[in-house]
C-alpha cells in the first residue's frame, strides 16, 4: 500500500465510522454527504502524497483545488493541514523525529498557498484577525502564522508544537483503543452495549479516540462557531460518556445517542469537525510508522454499504 492509498483509506475510515455530531453513511447535512467524503478522500491521497517534493503550501493548495472540483462546501481543509507535514517526513525516519524539520523549513511561499488554500475551502468561523489574516498575503513563514493561531485552534497548534499532541498523546490513545477493539471479549462487551448495529472494531477504536479527545479538550471549530460555553459544554458532556465507562455500562449506549442527537441539533453547528480532522491525522500518523494495520479499501467501503443499508431498514 504506497503514501496516497494510505491517506485516502484514513479518511475513508474516519468519514465511515459512526461518529456523534459528524456526517457518516447513515447521516448527512444539509451541504455536505458522506459521498462528499468519499469522493474528496480519492482526490487527496496523491496531493497529499507529493507533499515531500512539491513543498506543504502547493501540496494542500492542490488537495483542497482537487477537493473543490468535486464538493461544493469545505470538506477536508484540516486533514489537509494536518496530513501534509506527516507525509513530507521521509519514508524511513520516524514522524516523531522527521516533523521538527519538515515544519522548520516551511517558507513565506508556503504560507501564501495555504492561505489560497483557505480563502477556496472557506471554513466556517474563521472570522478576522489583526496580524497574518488569511485574507492578506502572508510576510511569515507557514509554521510562523500557524504559530499565531495555535492559542486558538487545534491544527494551527500542532504546527506550533511539532504535533507533539498529535503524535504523543492522540496516537497512543488510538493504539491502546485499537489493541482493545481487536480483543473478542472486548470487542463482543462493545457490541453488547453499543446502539450501532454491525459496529465493526477498527470503527469502535475511532469512537472511543473521538470520545477521548472530544472529553480533552474544547473543539476549536465549535468554540469558533457556537462560543467558548458551547465548547465547553460539549467537552463536559464529552467527559460524562468516557468516565461513565462507555461502552461496558448498561444504557451508555442511549447516552451516546443523546450526545449525539444534542451534536445535530441548532442546524449542526456543534458539528465537532477539528476533532474529526485529527481522527484522520491519528489514523495516518499511526500506519505511516507501522503501528496499526488497515483494512482494505473495498471493506471499508462494504462496511459503509451496510451501514447505509441497515439504516435504511430502520427508517
Amino acid at each position: 500500500m504506497n503514501l496516497a492509498e494510505q491517506i485516502e483509506i484514513c479518511c475513508l475510515m474516519e468519514a465511515t465510522a459512526r461518529k456523534p455530531g459528524n456526517v457518516h453513511p447513515a447521516a448527512s447535512f444539509a451541504d455536505l454527504t458522506y459521498g462528499d467524503f468519499t469522493s474528496a478522500a480519492v482526490a487527496i491521497g496523491k496531493p497529499l502524497a507529493a507533499s515531500q517534493h512539491d513543498g506543504l503550501g502547493r501540496a494542500i493548495f492542490e488537495a483542497i483545488h482537487a477537493t473543490q472540483r468535486l464538493a461544493r462546501t469545505n470538506v477536508n481543509l484540516g486533514i489537509a493541514l494536518l496530513i501534509a507535514p506527516l507525509a513530507a517526513v521521509p519514508a524511513r525516519q520516524p514522524l516523531a523525529e522527521g516533523i521538527q524539520n519538515v515544519l522548520s523549513h516551511t517558507t513565506v511561499d508556503d504560507a501564501e498557498q495555504v492561505y489560497a488554500a483557505i480563502r477556496l475551502a472557506r471554513p466556517g468561523g474563521m472570522g478576522t484577525t489583526a496580524s497574518q489574516d488569511v485574507n492578506d498575503l502572508p510576510t511569515v513563514t507557514l509554521q510562523e502564522a500557524m504559530r499565531l493561531a495555535a492559542d486558538r485552534d487545534r491544527i494551527a497548534e500542532q504546527y506550533a508544537n511539532d504535533f507533539q499532541f498529535l503524535l504523543g498523546t492522540a496516537r497512543p490513545w488510538l493504539i491502546d483503543a485499537w489493541h482493545q477493539s481487536q480483543d473478542p471479549q472486548h470487542f463482543l462487551n462493545i457490541d453488547g452495549y453499543h446502539p450501532l448495529p454491525g459496529i465493526a472494531p477498527w470503527e469502535a477504536a475511532i469512537l472511543r479516540l473521538q470520545l477521548t479527545l472530544l472529553a480533552d479538550a474544547p473543539d476549536s471549530l465549535v468554540a469558533r462557531k457556537c462560543g467558548s460555553e458551547t465548547a465547553a459544554e460539549l467537552q463536559t458532556r464529552a467527559s460524562q460518556l468516557i468516565h461513565g465507562q462507555w461502552p461496558h455500562q448498561p444504557g451508555s449506549g442511549s447516552s451516546l445517542i443523546q450526545f449525539d442527537h444534542w451534536l445535530r441539533a441548532d442546524g449542526h453547528r456543534r458539528n465537532p469537525g477539528t476533532t474529526a480532522d485529527l481522527i484522520a491525522a491519528t489514523l495516518f500518523a499511526a500506519v505511516r510508522d507501522g503501528l496499526i494495520k488497515l483494512p482494505s479499501r473495498n471493506e471499508v467501503l462494504h462496511h459503509a454499504e451496510r451501514i447505509q443499508n441497515t439504516a435504511g431498514m430502520n427508517t
